[in-house]
């Protein structure tokens, strides 16, 4: 499927039924628009699953990541959380929230906590889930001067179109890709399937640094310790929100 095909369809996905902030009264301009995109392919282990989810909630509950959201010019930040796994397994787990104060913060990581932790794909479309996180900002309701896709993920690309092209595509739109590389031991508890997941071919985190990331201020850290995972995230999402 050419990437052409891939963003019309994937532009119907995000039409339907994707709820938005830009009803009447409230505010259309923000800081900073931020997707989350979390890889939640066949490569993640459960646990890997539940602390990825557990590190964005975590984060979302820290006083700095509160502190960045309020201290812009505007002093507001929308976000949205979706989950990628194969060319058409990509979903909108929380929708645009604008986030104007703590009370706002502390609802949105609420919901986040609230949503099921699953698996919703077995591959690896990382090219398509940035044409989905793209795709986003389209139907927000809302501008801001930047735009940024932070996407997590612990492998190199499986499905979908040529990385490069997709990423340059997104680009193209002014919006910035920043990534967090899982470089981490393949523990996969997935039974007799295990096997289909054995360690990455290639460096995790030079192919994030090389093929995906782009954009003024685009960055990527890498994790190879799941316990260092939740503050990685907490970092990155200070450095995100609070970079002008």
């Amino acid at each position: 499927m050419n990437i052409a095909r891939l963003i019309a369809r994937l532009t119907a996905i995000c039409l339907c039924g994707l709820a938005t902030v830009a009803h009447a009264g409230q505010p259309s301009e923000v800081d900073l628009q931020l997707v989350l995109a979390a890889d939640v392919s066949g490569s993640m282990s459960v646990p890997e699953l539940r602390l990825q989810r557990e590190g964005y909630v975590s984060a979302f509950r820290q006083g700095d990541v509160v502190d960045a959201i309020l201290s812009g010019g505007i002093g507001r930040v929308a976000v949205t959380y979706v989950e990628w796994a194969g060319i058409e397994h990509q979903v909108v787990v929380v929708p645009w929230t604008v986030l104007a104060d703590r009370e706002d913060v502390a609802d949105f990581a609420r919901h986040l906590a609230a949503a099921p932790v699953g698996r919703r794909g077995w591959q690896t479309a990382l090219s398509s889930s940035l044409i989905f996180s793209a795709q986003q900002f389209r139907s927000s309701g809302l501008t801001s001067i930047r735009k940024v896709i932070d996407i997590s993920g612990d492998g190199i690309g499986d499905a979908g179109p040529p990385i490069v092209p997709a990423r340059n595509t997104v680009l193209d739109e002014g919006i910035t890709i920043n990534g967090l590389s899982l470089d981490l031991p393949q523990t996969n508890p997935n039974g007799p399937f295990a096997a289909m997941f054995g360690p990455t071919s290639g460096d995790v985190n030079s192919y994030y640094r090389t093929d995906v990331i782009g954009g003024p201020g685009a960055f990527v850290f890498a994790v190879k310790d799941l316990a260092d995972f939740p503050a990685a995230i907490q970092r990155k999402l200070v450095l995100e929100i609070a970079s002008r």
